[in-house]
């Protein structure tokens, strides 16, 4: 999505308030609404770029992190679609028309600035509602991206009537509340003067049409309970609460209209080796306080499979060696983190006589009495991530 700043999108300054930026954004969204440019690609992409920055600038949190960090600061938090950053949002033409119906959709005056009042036809089709799902990945899933498929309990279109919600042999009419328009004008004299209002036809529930003969399957609304599998490519490096969505794979919208979107959201599994940190991987490795002394090489677990890392002689315990490359894969760019391996020494619990009577001598020598002070776990491992 666009990368030009979010104030200049809506051409307001950065102090303005919440009502100077509805009404900017109002202005842009009338004038590139895709309802009033039919077929105009640049139109259609002002529209989304002002609809993107308005989401932004109107909610205080997401406002604030973006003046202090720019887009970085929303990338992933500004609650598109998609929600990877570039390239990965995801926030389409669908988004776009959903938040601007959102705020601005009620009490049909924004239609009437669009087509000029009730004359005619102005019934637009029906959608779906958008499913929600959750997916849980492994560690290792994450790691090396995977292929999912997920069964979706969902509102499908009814075989029967083929979702028209009409029975064979019967057809629609037009609704002779509203004509066809789906909504009715009701004007209403207060103290106030004349207030006119839109509202959804009470007849045909907005859809403009009247069934005479409904399917008996689904009773007229086109659509039924059933489930479809999904195919889901999840891409290396995702995290918990990171999602996409999948196009027209939500309900389906009574009578024929467009589908809902599914969005999955992603889940980590936590893991009995490894912390995540970021795109890093934190885990522990016990060795024996000879090897410490001594130094040697020990077997450690990665996400690929056990590796061997060579120990220094002296090494302390609570030591933090760097594997590097061995983390996780940055979402959307080149490159990996690290895994960062806490060595703990073991001290075993039972001794035979001959190996208390040999510590005990060894006990004696200077090297074997520690020096003062030290650094704790945090610090080295703040160190080690270079914060």
């Amino acid at each position: 999505m666009s990368k030009r700043d979010y104030y200049e999108i809506l051409g307001v300054d950065r102090s303005a308030g919440e009502a100077e930026i509805k009404s900017a954004y109002r202005k842009l969204a009338m004038k590139y609404h895709p309802d009033r440019n039919p077929g105009d690609k640049s139109a259609e992409d002002s529209f989304k770029e002002a609809t993107e920055a308005y989401e932004v600038l109107k909610e205080p949190q997401k406002r604030q992190a973006y003046d202090q960090y720019g887009h970085a600061g929303v990338g992933q938090g500004a609650g598109f679609s998609g929600g990877f950053g570039d390239g990965f949002e995801g926030f389409d033409l669908g988004d776009a028309l959903r938040a601007f119906m959102r705020d601005f959709g009620g009490g049909g005056s924004v239609f009437d600035d669009f087509f000029g009042g009730m004359g005619g036809s102005i019934h637009r089709r029906s959608r779906g509602e958008d499913l929600r799902i959750r997916v849980k990945l492994t560690l290792e899933e994450i790691e090396s991206g995977v292929d999912k498929s997920v069964k979706v309990k969902r509102l499908v279109n009814c075989d029967a009537c083929s979702g028209s919600g009409v029975a064979a042999g019967s057809s629609r009419k037009t609704c002779n509340q509203c004509k066809g328009a789906g909504r009715v004008r009701t004007i209403s004299r207060t103290f106030l003067g004349t207030v006119q209002q839109v509202q959804t036809c009470n007849v045909c529930r907005g859809s403009g049409e009247v069934i005479s003969d409904p399917c008996r399957t689904c009773r007229g609304e086109g659509r039924v309970r059933g489930s479809s599998t999904v195919n889901i490519h999840v891409p290396a490096g995702v995290s918990s609460g990171n999602y996409m969505t999948v196009d027209d794979m939500g309900n389906a919208a009574p009578n024929r209209g467009e589908f809902g979107d599914l969005v999955v959201v992603f889940e980590e599994i936590e893991h009995n080796q490894f912390t995540r940190h970021g795109d890093n991987v934190l885990c522990e490795i016990p060795i024996s306080f000879v090897t410490a002394a001594l130094g040697g090489e020990v077997a450690v677990p990665t996400l690929k499979g056990p590796e061997m890392i060579k120990i220094p002689s002296g090494t302390q315990n609570g030591k933090i060696v760097k594997m590097r490359g061995r983390g996780i894969p940055h979402l959307n760019r080149s490159g990996r983190g690290d895994q960062l391996v806490q060595v703990v020494v073991w001290v075993p619990t039972k001794l035979k006589d001959d190996e208390k009577k040999a510590l005990q001598k060894l006990k004696q020598s200077e090297s074997f009495n520690p020096p003062e002070g030290g650094k704790s776990f945090f610090e080295k491992l703040r160190e080690t991530l270079g914060v």
